[in-house]
């Protein structure tokens, strides 16, 4: 793989930061970017799609969910996709099947259409995001360089999810099909850019094969999983129909367990699983995506639905958490190399639990400076300090030809989340759903789900505590050594 990276006589620092290596991250960077903006924006211009296309509820909420399904569907594919046929390749075509969505989207006048190009557009970023984080870990050497690149990707996820809430606000007020147009011009200078500045990378010699059904079971049981939990609220959780499809995903799960361990080339090596580090990474990105975007649902119902505030007005009082996840950006990596990633993930999710707990003292006429301002700085701290920890935690460790794999297998951890908590949380508001809905009567209906998700806060904190160590390491190796010593003291082969 030739790499923009260049090299220094100075064991110390064996790389600089060219402007190439600079316009290679922006390009992965900006496709991270766009698949934030994109949730953040379709949610608040649903009610305006509805009214323009004369689409139901049920409808609308498919728009939300088809993306979901396209993107947590297909992850663990798109993963080992890059490894295979080449990241380069594969961000690149899906960038711009990306685009392309992105402008069907904004031009069609059906509902099952943009529900189609929604489906499409999650499709792609499922291909694009492992594809790009797979790129940076193969292009930055593991430590503190990779550990710097990483913290300033994922913060643009982010600051992504941040200004889509507040561009969807502004945009909306003109039309919605604005929303679904921008990222397609943005897409496709990115995309220009990538075919300039990314390094070309080696298709993998697989001389065993491909695991076509490993690749069919994976998809399949993912597909399956995240349309039961989405349609389980509307279903109802104990009903014929969702028993037997959670009954279906645990045969497919099974069956897929099975064909791994025997296939010669698997789509996912369940022997990475068997480091404590890639669990604690995995569960801690499930309980970390699952309590945020509960929290998010919650307060957007609470500030629209309750309060009476504008879209505009919600989107800028969750400003100040992306805020600050932006304005840390070029400093994450560097405290992560003091400090390590079990250390930042636990003070991190301290910091989640805490905010959420201080939202639940919310009322009808809340202080916005007192309460609502102090728990989006401390959950905007914890996201600034969990999410580059857990991909930077994730991806240590692991071989080039691995990496694809494992950054797939960690979005697949994200959305899972996402979906099943979301659909936990929206069950729990639902079923104290009260007969008299007075403004009062409904706050109270949604303080258990806001202790659903303190709870799935501190579950994650508590996973992480697990793997805390007592010893200290030398500040500039604590990260890129963490995963090895956590492997020997786990009885973890590198590979099986």
């Amino acid at each position: 793989m030739t790499s923009p990276l260049t090299t220094l006589s100075s064991p110390s620092s064996a790389v600089r930061w060219t402007p190439r290596l600079w316009g290679t991250l922006l390009v992965l960077c900006a496709a991270m970017f766009l698949d934030a903006l994109d949730v953040s924006m379709v949610g608040v211009a649903l009610p305006s799609i509805g009214s323009d296309l004369h689409l139901s509820t049920s409808t609308l909420q498919w728009i939300v969910s088809s993306y979901i399904l396209g993107y947590g569907g297909l992850l663990l594919l798109g993963g080992r996709t890059a490894d295979l046929l080449g990241r380069r390749q594969v961000f690149l075509v899906a960038l711009g099947v990306f685009a392309l969505a992105s402008l069907l989207g904004g031009l069609v006048e059906s509902g099952p259409l943009l529900i189609a190009s929604r489906f499409i557009k999650g499709l792609s970023a499922a291909f694009t995001a492992p594809a790009g984080l797979s790129i940076i870990t193969t292009t930055f050497p593991e430590g503190p360089l990779r550990n710097r690149a990483l913290s300033i990707y994922t913060t643009c996820a982010a600051t992504g999810f941040s200004m889509g809430l507040v561009l969807s606000g502004l945009l909306t007020e003109a039309s919605w099909r604005f929303t679904m147009l921008l990222p397609a011009p943005i897409a496709v200078v990115a995309l220009l850019a990538g075919l300039r500045l990314l390094p070309r990378s080696a298709r993998e010699q697989n001389h065993d094969g491909y695991d076509i059904p490993g690749a069919v079971l994976g998809t399949a049981s993912m597909l399956l999983l995240v349309f039961t939990v989405v349609q389980a609220p509307e279903a109802g959780w104990a009903s014929a129909r969702t028993l037997l499809s959670f009954l279906a995903v645990g045969l497919l799960l099974t069956v897929f367990v099975l064909v791994e361990r025997r296939s010669p080339s698997p789509l996912v090596r369940l022997g990475v699983l068997r480091s404590g580090s890639q669990v604690r990474a995995q569960l801690g990105a499930i309980a970390f995506f699952g309590s945020y975007v509960g929290f998010q649902f919650l307060t957007t119902l609470y500030m629209q639905s309750l309060l009476g505030w504008s879209a505009l007005h919600t989107a800028l009082a969750f400003l100040p958490a992306g805020a600050l996840v932006a304005v840390s950006a070029t400093k994450v990596g560097a405290i992560v190399d003091r400090f390590g990633t079990p250390r930042l993930i636990a003070a991190g999710f301290a910091f989640m639990v805490l905010g959420y707990a201080l939202f639940l003292r919310v009322d009808l006429e809340p202080l916005y400076a007192a309460v609502i301002l102090p728990s989006m700085l401390l959950i905007g701290a914890a996201c600034a300090l969990v999410f580059p920890s857990l991909n930077i935690q994730a991806t240590n460790g692991v071989e080039d030809h691995e990496q694809g794999m494992v950054s797939g297998l960690l979005n697949t951890s994200v959305q899972v989340g996402g979906a099943v908590f979301l659909a936990v949380v929206t069950a729990v508001v639902t079923a104290g759903a009260p007969a008299h809905a007075t403004p009062q009567a409904v706050l109270d209906s949604y303080r258990p789900g806001f202790l659903v998700v303190t709870g799935i806060a501190a579950a994650g904190l508590l996973i992480t505590l697990t793997g805390l160590r007592s010893r200290r390491s030398q500040p500039t190796l604590v990260v890129a050594r963490s995963t090895v010593e956590e492997a020997k003291a786990d009885r973890v082969p590198v590979r099986d």
